[in-house]
């Protein structure tokens, strides 16, 4: 310590960690939570999208029959009403 209780430059007790502010501290914590909940939230949005995907393909599926029978479905109207056997609902 110089006279009249200045610090030279590089004295004193607090070491470079102990010089960060408590709001710092706090913030970094803060940061570090955020950083984490982010990751682990990218995690759960690609296992969503796996899940969607594979939906999707099903869905697809579904859809491939549904057409399949509405198909079916037009060629037997079009057959009864090709042969005059076409009937009105009982």
């Amino acid at each position: 310590m110089v006279g009249g209780g200045i610090y030279k430059v590089g004295e004193g007790t607090n070491s470079s960690a102990e010089q960060e502010s408590p709001h710092e501290h706090q913030q970094n914590l803060l940061l570090s939570r955020i950083i984490t909940n982010v990751e682990k939230l990218n995690e759960s949005v690609v296992v969503m999208n796996k899940a969607l995907q594979d939906i999707n393909i099903q869905n697809m599926n579904v859809e491939l029959v549904a057409q399949m029978f509405k198909n079916y479905q037009s060629n037997v109207l079009f057959h009864l009403e090709a042969t005059d056997n076409l009937k009105e609902p009982i």
